[in-house]
This record gives C-alpha cells, structure tokens and sequence, in this order.
C-alpha cells in the first residue's frame, strides 16, 4: 500500500531518489487495488493538501460534484479531512496525534470516499506522523530519597520515568545529571524499550560533611528541536537501607468492563521489604501512567488498591499500562506493571446517517426506485455491532443492502399521490447485543403529481328549470366537477360542447362561466315555443395532456302565465255575428249554447273559468264555470225577450289572472224566418268570390257526411227539439285563430290544436236555413269530448244541426 507524504521532499541523494521510484511503484499498485494511503504529519495546516484523491484513483475531475463525492469515517467520529473540487485531500482540522492515539506507535486514521449514481466506495488510510511538539515530563517535579551512608559505591537508585506524549525518535531519548561529587546518572533500557535512569553511587556518602544533597536530572527526547524536562532529586542521607521492596509478581493483568462504576477495584498490588522498622515500611504510587489514565484511576498509597475514578470508555481507550512502585521508608524503591484490558459492552445505540435523499418522488415512479441511501454505524465491536435494518409495514418501501453497512430505500410497489401525498418513513436500526439496542429515524417522502385523473362530475346528469320570459345573463344552475390531481393538474375548466337547438348554436342559448361551471342564460326564452333543450358540458383539466369528463344538463323551460286565454267560438272576426238559435220551449236546464276557449300557457295558467259579466235578462241564462256551457235557468216564456245578448268573460287560474270576453247572440223563436234580421254590418258583396268558394267546400263536406248522418238517424231513436243554428253570411273559425300550441289540461276548457274546426255557413242569402258544423277532425274532436260528459252536448248540438239539413232537403 503506497505512503505518502505531504511534505515537501527535496531529493538530493541517491538514497532519496530510490525511495521516491519505490514510491510510484507502490502508487500504481494502489491504484489498482481501489484503496489509498497517506502519511501526513500532525498538526498540519488547515486546507494542507495531502494528495489528489482523484488522480490516484483516475477518477474525472468533473464527476466529482455531479456524483457528490464526500468523506466519510468507517465510525462516524470526527472528520479531520476533506476533498475539494479538484480532487485534493485536505486538512480540514487540526490533526492531534497525541490525543487521537495516545502511546500507540501506528496512528491511522480510516476514512471512506463515498460517491453516488451509482455507488462506489474506496478506502482511504491515513498515517499521522508524529512531530516533536510535546517535551518530557516528569511526575512529580521532585525526587526525594533517603539515602544510608553506609551504602556501598555502585548502589543504584531507580529514578522516575519522564513521559513523553510523543512516540519514537520524538520520545524520551536519554536523561542527564548535574555534575556532583557523589552520583552518576545510568541510563538503561526496560523490557518496553523505553529508557530508563538509575542514580549510581559513585563516591560514599558522608552525613556529617552533608546530609542533604540537591541534584537535577533532565529527560530529553530525540526530535528537532530537541524538547527537554527536569525534576529535582532531594537525597536525605540516613543510616543504612540495604532491602529493596519485592513485587509479589511483576506484571498485573486485569480485565475490566467498561461501564464499571466509580470506586470499583480493579487491582492491589503488593511488595515486601526485607528491613525492619522504617526501613521496611511501604507505601504505593503510580510510577508512570498517562494523562488519560490519571483521571480514570487512582492508588491507595498505603494499601497498594486501584480503583477506578473516572468513567470508563471501550470507544475511546482499549487497554490501559500503569506502572506503580513500591517505596520504603528510607526511599528504596521497584516497579511493577498494571496492564488494563476493557471490556466491551453494549452501550453504543446503533446511529443512523441519512447520505443521500430524493424528498421528492413522481407518483409514476418505476417499482425499485431510488429515494434514499443511509449508513449504519455501532462504535461496539463483534456482535454487538451486527446491525439489522428495516422499515415498517404497509408502505411501499423496503431497505435493500448494499456495500458494507450502507442501505438504499427503494419502491416496492407503484405509487399514488391521490391515496397518499407523503410518507414519513421510520427506520429502524437493531444491534446484536444482549441485550439489543435500537435507534429509529423518520424520513419524510413527498409524491410529486402527474395528471391521471379526469375530472368527475357530482352528478351524473343536471336537471334545471328555469321560468319563460326570464332576464337574459341569469344563472340557471351551476356543475361541479372534482378532479383529485394538485395544482395546474386539478384546476378544472368548464365549456359547453358545440351543438345545434332548434338549429340555433347552443351558445345563443346558454354560456358558462370557465372557472366556476356556473351556467348563464344568453336569451329569454318562450314556453309556447319549445320547453326543453340539452346541453353538453365538458370539465377538462389544466395538466398536460389534459384530461377531460362530459355531463349532460337538461333544461325545462317552466310555463308563466303570459297568454290571455283565446275564444274560438262564438267567433268575432268583425265581419258577422253569429246567433243561436233557442226554442221558445226550452226548459230550465236545456244546454242553449257553449263558448270554447283554449290558453297556450300549461297547468293552472291554462285553467279556465267562464263567467256571464252581462246579459239582456240577467235572471234567465247561466253559464258553466269551467265547461262554458250556456243553459236556461228557467223555463222560457213569451214574455222574455226574443233577442238576448250575453257577454261573457273567460278567465285562466295564472297569477295574475289573464281573461278574455265575447258577445253570445240568442234568437228566442221557433221559426228563424220570424226572428228580426241580423245584417252584416261589415259584409261587401266584393266577397262574392270568396263565398263561391265556400259554398262549394260546403257541398263537398256534407255529401261525405250524409251518409254518415242517415246511419245516425236510424240508430238514435230521439225526437227531441234541438236548437237550431241560424247563420247570417258566411262565418269561418279559421286555425288562424289558435296558438300554436296548447297544453294537455283535461276538463278544464282548453282543447289541443288538433282540434281546431271550421263552421261552414250559407253564402249570403238572408232567408236560407241551411247551416252545418263540423269538426276540423272529426276523430279527435270527438276523442276528447268523450273525456268530459258535459261536453257531449256539443256533440248533440252538431248531430241535431245535421238532421236538420237532412229533413230540409227531403
């Protein structure tokens, strides 16, 4: 695996030369295995350019930002480097050796590039170099011992160990000790390789000439600059000490669980001195122990106890090394080794990183699509840093493994923003401990909208009625029509479809308001002219392509009472009146004559009442209220009026109420040639053609009914007296005089147009009685009477009027 180094190399030598040739040869298998490593020296700047990530793995410069090319750590611990857009590595804090790795001599820090679409992963190695910036120091900043004078020379006296936070060449390298006239400084090498001093007695002591001796021992390390620290060696000089303390083993081993409470015991150590009295009494200190482990454990100076003082973490430190020592009374001392192992447990909850996030998802999106990718991490070791990953159930997403602890969420089934607009997604991370530990995370989705619904209408078909004669621009009724798309996808637009009304455009008819579906009558309408129409409205919405529903309105046009009713007969066409005929014998109750009247209106618009407003004798005839029919109220006499004139008012039920009035003229006699004369005020005999024509339509209708008439004759057995139609001139009820429609309204008065009819008169002569009335259609005059009983009168009235003709002309 190739080192490099972010220093800036001069080659000067051969031997320089050759190692920067190993070098490359060591780059170009590096590239080719897919993992990188670097060397860089602690406390380097920040933006220090370490390497080109992206050379080394020929990867385009240019991909770097559309792949989101990152850093990450194997840990999720703290990120001291980072990558450019050029593809640098960079310092981006700065870099601790000491703290991150404390004594360890190999300080690596692992990281991952991580670049996405698709996915790829390299492992990148980084060395940290220690640099000399830490000096030696001592733990305690004097030395004191007590010293015999009888000590022979050549006694060695075990000296503190200076610490030195750096490794290597940069650590303790040698001690030296100030010139004096009775110790010399041995400097040696323990089983760690770590050096060591012992204060050699060079000269005997002489407590009489000095009891106290003053010295300075200096520890130096081997970095540029060299880094130096002194302590101060206080020699008290007693009688003779000749035992030193005696470890009852020389390496302690402990094994010891991470979370162990405060004041927990990890170990006691003990010595032995083979002198008495105060030269064999003992007491116990750390001899060497780290920055670290200082805060985490203490010794009892008395009994040789350690106990746990701080707060024990497997993540940050594994194992611990202590020395302690055993001193006794008048300063002998010797080492032994406390050597800590920690123990993992399950106390790290598993974290998950969210590295990558589509939050905006098209609701046609292919099963199997990528929306996330996330990164599992458990600082634990072995099985209590397995992790399992999943979601929760009923969403159409699942968590699909990829490289090493990374997982990508993906659709498993189609997707509808109709049914369900966003997702908050919870994750759910388990470890393998006993017992486990679980963390979750939310990550919300939202369904972006594709237009895939049509606009549907509240009712399948409208119904709206509307009054004739009404304001043009009104509203008649409004449509509705839901579309569950979002936005420009679910605003609907009403319009009316293009077609033909009584071969008139739609559109002169009705519009509709685009927005609201509210829809406008363009025009009055007429009920006598037509009472109902349909129209096409089309909802269509704003997506692309729209999509579009349509939906049928009907419209009925309701009848207003705006026709008078209209009288067909008697007629008054101000050219003859027309007189009936009434036999001085007619009795109280005989039908004498019926006004018929028809309204174009419908309903109770078209419900008729008749009413006499005057009469020639008031006390004499009566008309029916809703049948017309005029009948004697009394007997006849000789002393009533031979001519009677009645008006007569016909009014319909419409609010308000519309009428119309007509003159009805009787001839009380039994002769028509005694009856005074009608003359038509108005008649020219110019009208002779017109009268030629209508004697000869005349002849033609009654040689086609005779036949008919004999047959009737025969069969009705009846003699009864009928009045008698006189007719002055001729008189015609032409269809002219009937609207053009008339609504279905039984009993009431008003007949169908098919029942229109004429009266056929005599041609002028003043004298003649002959006279004969049809039916414009006989079949269905007839048809309808027959509905009514009162209105067979009519029928007996025409029958009579035949006979009449037929006995005249025998």
């Amino acid at each position: 695996m190739l080192s490099l180094s972010s220093k800036d190399v001069k080659f000067g030598t051969f031997k320089s030369v050759l190692t920067a040739v190993l070098c490359s040869l060591l780059f170009n298998l590096r590239t080719v295995s897919g993992d990188l490593s670097y060397t860089v020296q602690e406390e380097m700047k920040h933006q220090h350019v370490i390497g080109n990530v992206a050379n080394d793995l020929g990867l385009n410069v240019l991909t770097l930002s559309t792949r989101k090319a990152r850093i990450d750590t194997e840990d999720n611990s703290k990120r001291y480097v980072d990558i450019n857009l050029t593809g640098d590595l960079i310092i981006a804090d700065t870099i601790d050796r000491e703290k991150l790795c404390g004594s360890r001599q190999n300080c690596i820090l692992n990281y991952e590039l991580v670049l996405e679409n698709p996915l790829e992963l390299h492992r990148i190695s980084l060395q940290i170099e220690d640099i000399n910036d830490n000096a030696p120091k001592f733990l305690k900043e004097r030395i004191t011992f007590e010293i015999s004078e009888s000590v022979n020379k050549g006694q060695r006296y075990r000296l503190d160990e200076a610490h030195d936070s750096d490794i290597g060449q940069n650590g303790v390298k040698g001690y030296s000790l100030e010139r004096n006239d009775h110790f010399v400084l041995s400097v040696q090498d323990n089983n760690n390789g770590r050096k060591y001093a012992e204060l050699v007695l060079e000269n005997e002591l002489d407590r009489e000439q000095q009891k106290d001796i003053y010295l300075i021992l200096t520890a130096f390390d081997g970095g540029i600059p060299q880094r130096s620290g002194t302590a101060g060696i206080h020699i008290i000089v007693l009688d003779a000490n000749d035992n030193i303390p005696v470890f009852s083993q020389p390496v302690y081993k402990i094994t010891l669980l991470e979370n162990a409470p405060l004041g927990t015991e990890v170990v006691t150590v003990s010595a032995s001195d083979a002198d008495e009295g105060a030269n064999g009494a003992l007491t116990y200190e750390f001899s060497r122990i780290s920055d670290g482990a200082a805060h985490l454990f203490t010794i009892d100076k008395q009994t040789g106890q350690i106990k746990v003082s701080g707060h024990l973490d497997y993540e940050e430190e594994r194992y611990y090394e202590i020395e302690a020592q055993a001193i006794d009374g008048p300063g002998l001392a010797s080492t032994a080794s406390i050597i800590i192992d920690i123990i993992d447990i399950n106390d790290n909850e598993p974290r998950i990183i969210l590295k990558a996030l589509t939050d905006l998802i098209p609701e046609n999106a292919m099963v199997g699509t990528e929306v996330a990718i996330i990164n599992v991490q458990d600082k634990d070791t072995g099985d209590n840093r397995q992790i399992r990953c999943s979601v929760q159930e009923n969403i159409p997403f699942k968590l699909n493994p990829s490289i090493k602890n990374y997982f990508s969420l993906v659709t498993t089934s189609l997707l509808d923003r109709e049914k369900d607009a966003d997702y908050n997604i919870t994750i759910i991370a388990t470890d393998g401990g006993s017992p486990p530990l679980s963390s979750t995370m939310i990550i919300h989705l939202s369904i972006s909208d594709i237009n895939d619904n049509q606009p549907v209408f509240e009712q399948e078909s409208y119904i709206t009625y509307i009054v004739e004669n009404n304001k043009p621009g009104i509203s008649i009724c409004s449509v509705t029509a839901r579309d569950p798309d979002w936005r420009q996808n679910g605003t609907v637009l009403y319009s009316l479809v293009p077609s033909m009304v009584n071969s008139v455009p739609v559109s002169s008819f009705l519009s509709i308001n685009t927005a609201t579906g509210v829809i406008h009558a363009m025009k009055s309408f007429d009920y006598e002219r037509f009472r109902n129409f349909k129209v096409q409205v089309v909802a269509r919405d704003n997506g692309s392509p729209p999509l579009s529903s349509n939906v049928t309105v009907s419209v009925y046009i309701t009848d207003e009472n705006d026709n008078s009713p209209q009288i067909l007969y008697p007629s008054s066409d101000g050219k003859s009146f027309l007189t009936e005929m009434v036999p001085k014998a007619s009795s109280s109750g005989s039908l004498v004559s019926k006004v018929i009247a028809v309204d174009a209106d419908s309903g109770q618009n078209a419900w008729l009442s008749y009413q006499i407003l005057k009469a020639t004798d008031a006390g004499l005839f009566t008309i029916g209220l809703h049948n017309g029919e005029i009948r004697a109220l009394r007997d006849i006499t000789e002393s009533d009026s031979m001519k009677q004139n009645l008006i007569v008012s016909v009014k319909d039920n419409g609010h308000p109420s519309l009428s119309a009035t007509c003159s009805v003229y009787l001839l009380i006699s039994d002769n028509p040639a005694e009856g005074p004369e009608f003359k038509d005020r108005t008649y020219e005999e110019s009208n002779s053609k017109i009268t030629f024509y209508l004697i000869i339509a005349l002849v033609s209708v009654s040689t086609f009914f005779l036949t008919f008439i004999v047959l009737i004759v025969a069969i009705k057995f009846c003699n009864r007296r009928k009045p008698r139609l006189l007719f002055d001139g001729a008189v015609a009820i032409p269809s002219a005089y009937l609207p053009p429609n008339y609504a279905e309204v039984e009993g009431a008065g008003t007949l169908r147009s098919s029942y229109n009819y004429d009266g056929y008169l005599t041609t002028g002569s003043r004298t003649s009685d002959f006279k004969f009335v049809t039916s414009y259609n006989d079949n269905t005059f007839s048809g309808t009477l027959k509905k009514d009983p009162e209105d067979s009168n009519i029928i007996n009235l025409l029958d009579s009027c035949n006979s009449l003709e037929v006995r005249q002309k025998i």
